[in-house]
């Protein structure tokens, strides 16, 4: 039997169940043969404009069905799909483009003008226009690319330590790997049934998304996107499309419980929640436990990882036991170990940086050799993660070895910020640090040292981050001080900033 790829299992379900839904957004659906159908002839479009193997194609919108059928067309052509968030300014915008090299843009037309002012030289297909509808009356791409497991597919950008956010290359087997682990082991910890309908709450430009998505499409069920997260929406779908099945990060499972339609009987059909992108707080775990009848599956992973690589089985999820608090373990085939400093592996119980060892691991950085080599190290992901494996090989997550900070599942680096307060001429230094917050996880406090002769206020500060960042990097809060504690060599002593705010948890992470 050959090895799945995203190409092979939409052709095989257009044979074997050409009728069945495969996708559903805002109003629209293609059932699983229209959308091998229509991804052939984007394919063929695309090849028209130039696309081949290896092409970078860049798509900035919400999702949507024509998302998919970008997809599944890139995959065909054996082109790169570089899917890029659409809260992001044009600044943001550019970097990617420039730095994937990607050859066009495919814009909704939300972000169209975002596209324009970013890479005004890039050529800019508006997915509401008739340049766009006129691809499907175009000749289809045939078979299209002999893709293999270790051909890329998507690259998705993720911020690093320096501010700027890196390509994440991912192949084609990060997407099955771990469902073909699963299903060897006879494991049903993530799993899909006939008939199934799987609500995508995490947008398509972040892993856990675009992984999801695929699952569900690999498995031949009725996959249904939200454009954008909206929780009065999701609850609202989940009743009317009669959602099985659903992945979410813990802070939209917090807003969906507080809607008031929310309850048993809006959620009467749902089967499994898989949650992932923070750790959960028992209270929010226990509510989630009563209002769904459902079981859970934690998953914990990185975008390196081709997202989730250990998981907290539906079993485990027992609150007030220790190991509710956890990770969870690793899947069949997937290795996690704890190192010191010095790179030795540590014991059970001990605490140090978490890596992990996956089929499903990034083939590497776009472009970025040096950084490749500094996470993955000998076929492991050194994930920045600070943790602890106990007896039973259960991993437990306590600390960030990297400064990132998690706000409603998005992954955030503070120097990112900190590099748009510097160009503020009243700013002479700040620092970033995550505090506690019950609805986001962490939120973001700015420490500011003014320079002299300036006055700057924290509304002025806020507006002036509006303009450089996305709404989701700026922090809640600017702290106008003195200093910044640093070390003898100008390391910001972020743990000190962040005692006072963290010294009644018991993790380091909310």
């Amino acid at each position: 039997m050959s090895p799945r790829t995203i190409t092979s299992i939409l052709d095989d379900h257009a044979r074997h169940r050409p009728e069945t839904t495969a996708i559903v957004c805002a109003g629209r659906e293609l059932d699983y043969a229209t959308l091998c159908a229509d991804s052939r002839r984007v394919a063929g479009a695309l090849a028209e404009a130039g696309a081949g193997v290896g092409t970078r194609v860049a798509y900035l919108g919400t999702e949507s069905v024509d998302y998919y059928r970008v997809f599944f067309a890139c995959a065909r052509l054996g082109a790169v799909l570089v899917p890029i968030n659409f809260r992001l300014t044009a600044p943001e915008v550019e970097h990617i483009l420039r730095d994937s090299a990607s050859a066009l843009v495919l814009a909704d037309a939300g972000t169209a003008e975002i596209a324009r002012a970013a890479a005004p030289e890039l050529r800019i297909v508006r997915m509401d226009g008739a340049e766009f509808s006129g691809w499907f009356d175009r000749p289809a791409l045939g078979d299209g690319y002999p893709a293999g497991r270790d051909d890329a597919v998507i690259q998705l950008y993720t911020s690093g330590t320096t501010g700027l956010p890196k390509g994440v290359v991912l192949a084609q087997r990060s997407f099955f790997a771990i469902a073909d682990a699963l299903a060897g082991a006879g494991l049903d910890w993530i799993d899909f049934r006939d008939g199934d309908r799987s609500l995508i709450g995490i947008p398509g430009f972040h892993v856990g998304g675009i992984w999801w998505a695929m699952q569900g499409f690999a498995a031949g069920v009725t996959n249904v996107a939200l454009p954008r997260f909206d929780s009065s929406t999701a609850v609202e779908v989940i009743e009317r499309a009669g959602i099985t099945t659903m992945c979410v990060v813990p802070s939209m499972l917090r807003l969906i419980l507080g809607e008031p339609g929310a309850g048993p009987a809006a959620f009467r059909t749902v089967r499994k929640v898989v949650y992932g992108g923070s750790p959960i707080s028992e209270t929010l775990l226990r509510q989630a436990l009563s209002d769904f009848d459902a079981e859970f599956a934690q998953i914990y992973g990185l975008t390196e990882t081709g997202n989730t690589a250990i998981c907290l089985p539906p079993a485990d999820h027992l609150p007030g036991t220790t190991r509710s608090a956890a990770a969870g373990r690793p899947y069949p085939g997937v290795g996690v170990k704890v190192i010191d400093g010095a790179g030795q592996e540590l014991p059970s119980g001990a605490v140090g940086e978490v890596c992990l060892r996956t089929p499903a691991a990034m083939l590497g950085y776009w472009r970025r050799p040096d950084a490749t080599a500094d996470t993955l190290i000998d076929g492991w992901i050194h994930t920045g993660d600070a943790g602890y494996l106990d007896a039973d090989g259960y991993l437990f997550i306590c600390d960030r070895v990297k400064d990132m900070i998690i706000v409603g599942g998005e992954n955030i680096y503070p120097s990112e910020i900190e590099h748009a307060l510097a160009r503020h001429p009243a700013v002479a230094d700040s620092a970033v640090i995550g505090v506690p917050d019950e609805a986001l996880g962490e939120s973001m406090h700015a420490f500011v040292v003014g320079r002299p002769g300036h006055q700057v206020t924290p509304r002025e500060l806020m507006t002036f981050c509006r303009e450089r960042l996305a709404l989701f990097k700026i922090p809640t809060r600017f702290e106008l001080v003195d200093h910044i504690p640093r070390n003898p060599s100008g390391k910001v002593l972020r743990r000190r900033l962040r005692e006072p705010y963290w010294a009644e948890r018991e993790r380091q992470v909310n």
